[in-house]
């Protein structure tokens, strides 16, 4: 087969739904929404926009099941049913032609700005931008049951709104991330301690989603390789994690991996065989396929049709996940499938200030006004300015 006709290979999940092709649009984060987490209109023209570029799967940027935690000022909140309308309104627009949008649910922990009253995590380790993040409390028991108890909710608003998926967003440096991690969770109840412990959150988000979805409805986490810090979550851990989910049946296991300390996933100090199979986690995938026969989405890197297409055919992973190119090339997908496009290079969006650049604000920055305007029914700029939106951002979300 031809690299094109391997990524409209369709695929079918343990839960029996079958996506129509390998290509999914990753998470972005869109903070786009309108006051109150309520997804906006411009949400939703966005990803009508994006269900016509032909993608099997749309996974939204993170929506956070809790009002009193929130990553970013505009995110999408889904705490109960009162944008239950906005949510399948957002379904409908981004399904019209066969993709399924999965919901992304996430919780801050200590990475939510101080624009939050109270900052929680699995322990009161801070991190070091301390002006910006304030110092986080330790769960209780009962309130960690809570937050699980709220994954779970969201999900199923997810499903009574027509959403086809949700993912649990278990990496860069967020909360079930943090619960994972030896840097960030101190604990020395069932929660901390050992790798089992410390994935137990994880495991319980996944089982209270699932006993409230049904069997037959798809759950996906997104999940660190590794956090790329000494002390922290490591690729060993990650693996053995990956055993776990794998035996409670997850849907679809995507690699990713840094936090906001070490930011990985924005393609910093790759190795040379990273850098010719294009993934960023390239040789991470290769050792979580020989470890599971979970379905595994891999994003991060991916530029070119042929080597998605190799990706495949060699099994070393199910799905291709591209994000940022499907912020500036809305069509992508389709326009891979028909080869009137083969590979896909986005402009540099670097400042020359290594913190910031580390930090990846302004890769943030930059494609959220993309975003924004396909939302308002414009056309993606890749020649938009650089420093004017840094400014943007850092005032919107810093200061």
């Amino acid at each position: 087969m031809k690299p094109s006709e391997i990524l409209q290979q369709p695929f079918t999940l343990p839960c029996g739904v079958s996506i129509p092709n390998r290509i999914v649009k990753s998470a972005m984060s869109e903070n786009n929404a309108d006051k109150g987490g309520k997804p906006s209109e411009r949400l939703i023209k966005l990803y009508e926009r994006w269900g016509k570029g032909g993608a099997g799967i749309l996974i939204s940027g993170n929506v956070m099941m809790d009002y009193k935690a929130v990553g970013q000022p505009r995110n999408v909140v889904i705490e109960d049913d009162r944008f239950q309308k906005e949510l399948a309104a957002w379904a409908d627009a981004a399904q019209k032609e066969g993709t399924h949008l999965w919901m992304q649910i996430n919780h801050p922990g200590r990475q939510a700005p101080r624009i939050n009253k109270e900052v929680v995590s699995a322990s009161d380790v801070q991190l070091p931008m301390g002006k910006v993040f304030a110092k986080p409390r330790p769960l209780t028991e009962e309130e960690i049951w809570k937050v699980i108890d709220g994954y779970g909710t969201a999900a199923l608003m997810a499903k009574n709104a027509g959403w086809k998926g949700v993912q649990i967003h278990g990496a860069h440096g967020y909360l079930v991330s943090q619960f994972l991690s030896t840097r960030t969770n101190l604990r020395t109840d069932q929660w901390g301690g050992t790798l089992e412990n410390r994935a137990r959150f994880a495991l319980e988000i996944y089982r209270d989603m699932r006993k409230k979805v049904g069997a037959g409805f798809p759950i996906g986490i997104k999940i660190n390789s590794a956090d790329f810090q000494r002390g922290a979550f490591t690729e060993e851990e990650s693996l053995e994690v990956i055993d776990m989910l794998s035996a409670e049946g997850m849907d679809m296991i995507e690699v990713s991996g840094g936090t906001y300390e070490k930011a990985a996933m924005m393609g910093a100090k790759q190795k040379k065989s990273t850098k010719q199979r294009e993934a960023y986690f390239a040789d991470f995938i290769v050792k979580a396929r020989n470890r599971t026969k979970a379905p595994l989405l891999l994003t991060g890197g991916f530029r070119t049709l042929d080597v998605m297409a190799a990706a495949i055919e060699n099994k070393e992973l199910d799905f291709v996940g591209i994000a940022r190119p499907f912020a500036v090339y809305p069509a992508l997908a389709k326009e891979f499938f028909e080869e009137k496009r083969t590979d896909v290079h986005l402009p540099k969006t670097t400042t020359g200030i290594k913190f910031i650049d580390n930090m990846g604000f302004l890769d943030i920055a930059w494609y959220e006004e993309q975003m924004r305007m396909m939302g308002n029914g414009e056309e993606p700029k890749p020649k938009l300015s650089t420093w004017k939106l840094l400014f943007k951002f850092l005032k919107a979300n810093l200061f």
